[in-house]
Parts: C-alpha cells; structure tokens; sequence
C-alpha cells in the first residue's frame, strides 16, 4: 500500500491473534512496516516470525529487483523484529540503525546474527539522498530501547508503539472508520500497554511537538493522517493521568447471583446520582477490556464472592493486571458477598489500597440481599 509516491506500508495483517502478552485483541492486530524509495532504500522495522514469507514477498513488489540498504529498527520485541534473521538473510549488506538498547536486544534475540549496527541517539540524523531521518529515542514507551523516527521531508513520524491500536480488520487509514472507532482502540492499546508510562509519553509529546508532522505510522493499526489533532489531545489526557469525575466502572465476578444484584444496585444508586456508570462481568469480558475502560473512569468498584477464602479467580487476575499497569488518582470501592468467612472483600479493598487509590467503604453482605 502506497501512503506517498515513495513511501509504502510493506507490513502484515494477523487478523487470528487473540492473546497480546495477556491482552485480549478480539479484531486481531498488524505488524507494520514501511519502505522508503530514495536513492538509498530504507526499511523501518520488521514483523513477527511467523509472517515472515509474506513479509517478504511485500518487500520485493516494491523494491522491483533494488535492495534495501538501511534498515531502521525502532524496537527490538519479537513482534516487531522476529523477520529480522530472514531479512538480513535475504539482504546482508544492509545497515541496521537503533539505540543502544535495542543493539543489546537484537544481540540477545538473535546472538548468532551478523550485521552491520549503528547506535543512534536524540538528534542523529540519517540521509538517504533527497530524504532525512530524524532519530527520537522515547526510552519507556514501552521498552528500554524504544526509538521513534520521523522522515522530515514527507511530515511523516514513525512512531513504534505510541499512538497503535489493535486493529487486525483491512483498514490502511484512520478516515476508514472515523474518530469514535480510533480513539476507542487507542484507549484500548494504551490502557493496556502504555499506561505505567505516562511520564515518558509526556517527554515523547515533547519531543515531537516542534516537529511539523502531517502523518503518524504506528507500529500497529491505522495509519493516522484527518484525526491528529484529536490523538494528541488524548494522549496528553492520557499521559497525565487525567480522568472523567463522572465516570464510574463497576468490575465484578458472581457465584450464585449475589454480587451481581450488589454491582447492579450500585449502578442504580450512582446513575441516580448522575454519574455515568459501565458494568463489566469477568465471566464474560476478559479482564483486558475491563482495564481498558479504567483509562478515564475515576471511580472503580470491584466485587467477588468468597471462594475459599479468597476472591474468585477472575476478579484475582483483574486486580493483578490492573496493578501492574498503574493507574493512579482513582477512587475504589471493594464489594461482594459471603457465605461464612467472607475474606474477599478486606482482600479486594487491600489490593485497591495497594495501588494507590482512595478507597470507600466496602460493601459487604452475607448470602444474599
């Protein structure tokens, strides 16, 4: 697909992907990747392993007999560099650039490869002939060796896993589907990988901001060209762990009923309220979704009944992953119901505690209401 005259999106769609390091991607995801016709050829980044063939067959309906002679590897993690041993293979003068954190990765993933490596850093250039690539390292969105790279001549920013989206259904361009659909799968993408990182995507926006950028090529999902402004905007809410004050998500999990008629009367009392309350049940939803719907709600109630003497499973794994993705300034409230211990609800309020939120009194009931 060709998004300029010299500029073409060479990647993969895996429409069959369904569990993200613990993510549940429902509509699948792409590996993106970008060649750039110039007097040089460059290739930034590669794709996951497995599509490897397709991968370069991609490259080669392009490329009408050239070879690649650059290749920008923004990050090392397997789903953007597991074609790199065949690539190399098929292309072995090419020169790879990165940080020093992604020389020390690819090392790692692949220590029997041979290539040409040079470390770049904030303010490195690259020139092709008539076209120049600015490298902008962004150290923590997600990984230590991250790098964005922005090709001055064309506006375009390429910007690895900063402003993706898990979208593994055709569409090139965010005008395919409009606003509402990209900035609900971006929140998706961000709750659930970018958010313990808001710092760095603060530093990130920064160092982009003075840069006249007219298209953003993520590493997964569309490519972004009409809806900038609005991303932007939503990625610096994000970055600072903004939240709606009106927003209310209620997580739970139920055994015989019981908790679910405590978070549907909890709905009821915060909509009298005026609040703007969403319900997800674990048995249901997987514990991804729900996280993603934590990005801009302030309140966070979580139920489970006791199961000996514990949480159910589900309501465990949510509160784990949640835990670990670090949302802050929130305000919790632990429900659930008991048969005769009933040690679910002071767990489910000690792991909200934990993570930094205000917490209100629990609500807690024995056998049923």
């Amino acid at each position: 697909m060709k998004i300029t005259d010299n500029v073409y999106s060479v990647g993969v769609v895996d429409k069959d992907v369904r569990i993200f390091h613990g993510y549940y991607t429902p509509i699948g995801t792409t590996y993106n990747s970008f060649l750039v016709l110039d007097e040089k050829i460059t290739l930034i980044d590669f794709v996951k392993q497995t599509f490897t063939d397709e991968f370069l067959k991609n490259i080669e309906q392009v490329l009408q007999g050239r070879t690649i002679d650059y290749i920008i590897c923004n990050h090392v993690e397997p789903d953007h560099s597991g074609a790199l041993p065949k690539v190399m293979e098929r292309y072995p003068k090419a020169m790879v650039y990165g940080t020093a954190n992604c020389e020390k990765g690819l090392k790692a993933y692949y220590p029997t490869e041979k290539y040409d490596f040079t470390v770049v850093k904030l303010g490195d250039t690259l020139n092709t002939g008539k076209y120049n690539f600015k490298f902008i390292p962004m150290p923590m969105v997600h990984w230590p060796d991250s790098m964005s790279t922005y090709l001055e001549e064309e506006k375009i920013l390429f910007s690895n896993d900063a402003f993706g989206q898990h979208t593994g259904t055709g569409e090139i361009f965010d005008t395919e589907n409009g606003l509402d659909k990209l900035i609900d799968r971006a929140a998706d993408y961000y709750a659930n990988i970018v958010l313990p990182f808001g710092m760095q995507v603060g530093k990130l926006i920064a160092s982009v901001s003075p840069l006249d950028i007219k298209t953003v090529c993520p590493s997964h999902g569309v490519i972004i060209t009409k809806y900038l402004p609005e991303i932007l905007q939503k990625y610096i809410f994000w970055s600072q762990n903004q939240t709606d004050d009106k927003k209310v998500l209620i997580v739970y999990d139920t055994m015989w009923g019981t908790t679910k008629k405590l978070a549907e009367q909890l709905n009821e009392e915060y909509k009298t309220k005026g609040f703007d309350v969403e319900l997800i049940n674990l048995s249901e939803d997987h514990y991804s979704h729900a996280m993603s719907r934590t990005l801009e709600a302030k309140y966070i109630f979580v139920g489970s009944p006791t199961l000996n003497n514990t949480m159910l499973p589900s309501v465990i794994a949510f509160l784990t992953y949640m835990k670990g993705l670090k949302p802050k300034g929130r305000i919790g409230k632990a429900f659930g119901s008991y048969g005769w211990s009933g040690e679910s609800i002071s767990q489910i309020n000690d792991i909200l505690l934990s993570c930094g939120f205000e917490t209100e009194e629990p609500l807690k009931v024995m056998w049923n209401i």
